[in-house]
């Protein structure tokens, strides 16, 4: 089955916005970690166990959709979802603490 060009979009949209949300988690962990930024104390431990608890759920979720008869880009939007869901949650979470700066 081939893959619609609404669905080339919608996958490639939502692959941008996980990627520049990861960007931008990342960069405020690292603040963080400098003390640049007000995160937990637990952020550390966090950013680790969050990536073996999406990638799980991404597999589960993209196998599930393919075992369902699925087409590419349904695929791969479900393994998508979970880490998407993950950046987008973590990039809100970690706005809302803010800078710490050291002065």
């Amino acid at each position: 089955m081939f893959v619609t060009p609404n669905e080339a979009f919608s996958l490639s949209m939502q692959t941008s916005l996980m990627l520049a949300e990861a960007q931008a988690v990342i960069a405020m962990r690292l603040w963080g970690m400098a003390g640049l930024w007000n995160v937990a104390p637990e952020e550390t431990m966090r950013m680790v166990e969050e990536k073996t608890q999406a990638m799980t759920e991404s597999a589960f979720s993209a196998g599930q959709a393919a075992m369902s008869g699925a087409g590419a880009a349904a695929v791969a939007m479900a393994a998508l979802k979970p880490v998407r869901k993950r950046t987008s949650s973590n990039m809100k979470r970690l706005q809302k603490r803010g800078p710490g700066l050291p002065f």
